[in-house]
């Protein structure tokens, strides 16, 4: 069972797969997000930076951030965050703080604490729970089966 896309939200989808890729070939994890206003315009776009030492670096934390410096309440709440992968908890609860709308996945946390236990890979240091468990009553759809054999992918390269 998984959320099936619009085009539109495919493309914004298709781009965190891109940024995600980003993040590998720079030496980094592969995570990518995009920050979408209401009227369907991308307003900020980032991937994972934590590569140089800041665990805190991840994409959804940066479109937190940026949304509080720009956005107003009623912007914020109206826009829809598209990441490759489920926010962890610090993530969700940047999200929840500033007030971000809508959230759409393509890997849920479990589907890769799944993953990187199949690698051999240790748990991280924070434990991967459903946004919603953060973020009571933030919408949140996913995962996007059309994409997570691409993820997997990605993911299955960084722990090699």
């Amino acid at each position: 069972m998984g959320y099936e896309p619009s085009a539109e939200e495919l493309r914004h989808l298709n781009r965190c797969v891109e940024l995600a890729a980003e993040g590998l070939e720079s030496a980094d994890e592969p995570f990518g997000s995009v920050l979408v206003a209401a009227s369907g315009t991308v307003l900020f776009e980032d991937r994972n930076r934590v590569a140089g030492g800041d665990q805190t670096r991840h994409p959804e934390f940066e479109i937190a951030r940026w949304a509080a410096a720009n956005m107003t309440p009623e912007e914020r709440a109206a826009a829809t965050v598209y990441t490759s992968g489920e926010h962890c908890p610090m993530c969700s609860a940047a999200h929840g703080w500033v007030g971000l709308g809508r959230i759409v996945y393509i890997m849920s946390a479990r589907q890769l604490v799944g993953l990187r236990t199949e690698l051999g890979v240790p748990p991280g240091p924070v434990n991967a729970i459903p946004i919603q468990d953060v973020v009571p009553g933030v919408r949140v759809d996913g995962p996007v089966a059309a994409l997570e054999a691409t993820m997997r992918d990605l993911h299955t390269r960084a722990c090699a």
